[in-house]
């Protein structure tokens, strides 16, 4: 019943909106992507944090922080780095 109430559809509608307004702005500088929406980005972003919470080790969760940032690279950017030496 806790999570059912308005405040909290409010507080989960206000940080989607955070993100996303981030999102956008790292696209607009050509930080991050731009051929996903930001609202569609900030929608996987926080759902992969949703599931971070049952990830059985800390290494796990670092490893889901490294791919959803991946993610947000630029398409050039990950191009540039898959070409890059280790």
């Amino acid at each position: 019943m806790l999570h059912l109430g308005e405040h909290v559809v409010r507080a989960q509608e206000h940080l989607n909106e955070l993100v996303r307004d981030l999102l956008a702005e790292g696209a607009a500088k050509g930080e991050l992507r731009d051929d996903v929406a930001p609202a569609e980005l900030a929608s996987y972003c926080l759902h992969a944090l949703t599931v971070a919470s049952s990830l059985p080790s800390k290494a796990a969760v670092r490893r889901l922080v490294q791919v959803t940032l991946a993610g947000l690279r630029p398409p050039a950017a990950r191009r540039a780095k898959r070409r890059d030496p280790p």
